[in-house]
């Protein structure tokens, strides 16, 4: 082993995706904003920033409210989400004009010094299987889950202790790199060191979290346990 994979000091790094590796938030905004519009429904900029890093279950009961206040009633989350997914299907999403700098950096970096590299995020599997894709990178990873596919997903903690488990690694060994507060909150209780993004856009805090990166790839500059 060399001295620069001795001195990081995490056996894995999972990672976020919307908000850490591709800055999705701010279009999902706007695409939000413009199916309510489409919708005719009436929702507050306060609602849609409070969309910002909750689950795909919190996405999908929107939606499905939004449907029935616009008089589409009985539908199931499931039907709902289709309506919203054919609607959203002509609108194009370019990934790669999305991803953070430092990204393939950070990942490079990580395999390099031997750690592992996962990924949690709350969106749909295909979601995030396109995503990755489109990047390039999905074999960069040699995990990835979804918290589409649990009960709950973040803040609940369940998916990264899932995580865990599939990596067969202590909480201890672990870090995890977020940037809403919903990601920070389940980082944290899972018991993992949390790293955020830096994200001032928001007007969320990230004071929960651990330590801050102004890029992904400052992972790459920490030597000891935060």
């Amino acid at each position: 082993m060399s001295s620069t994979a001795r001195t990081f000091p995490y056996e894995a790094v999972i990672f976020d995706m919307d908000g850490v590796i591709v800055d999705t938030e701010a279009f999902y905004q706007k695409e939000e904003r413009a199916f309510a519009d489409h919708l005719g429904v009436e929702v507050s900029d306060a609602e849609i920033l409070d969309m910002v890093g909750k689950s795909h279950q919190h996405f999908v009961q929107t939606v499905t409210r939004w449907l029935t206040l616009a008089g589409q009633e009985g539908l199931t989350g499931t039907e709902a989400e289709a309506r919203y997914r054919a609607w959203s299907a002509d609108r194009p999403r370019d990934y790669r004009s999305m991803m953070f700098p430092g990204i393939h950096e950070a990942l490079d970096g990580l395999h390099r010094r031997g750690t592992r590299v996962a990924l949690a995020s709350s969106s749909p599997r295909a979601s995030i299987l396109a995503v990755l894709d489109q990047l390039g990178i999905a074999d960069a990873f040699e995990l990835v889950v979804s918290g589409a596919e649990l009960r709950e997903s973040k803040p609940n903690p369940a998916i990264y202790l899932l995580t865990l488990e599939q990596l067969g690694l202590p909480a201890a060994a672990c870090c995890c790199i977020e940037d809403s507060v919903p990601g920070i909150t389940a980082g944290k209780r899972a018991g993992l060191t949390v790293f955020a993004r830096r994200e001032e856009r928001f007007g969320f805090s990230q004071a929960e979290a651990d330590a801050i990166l102004d890029r992904v790839d400052d992972i790459l500059k920490v030597t000891e346990r935060v």
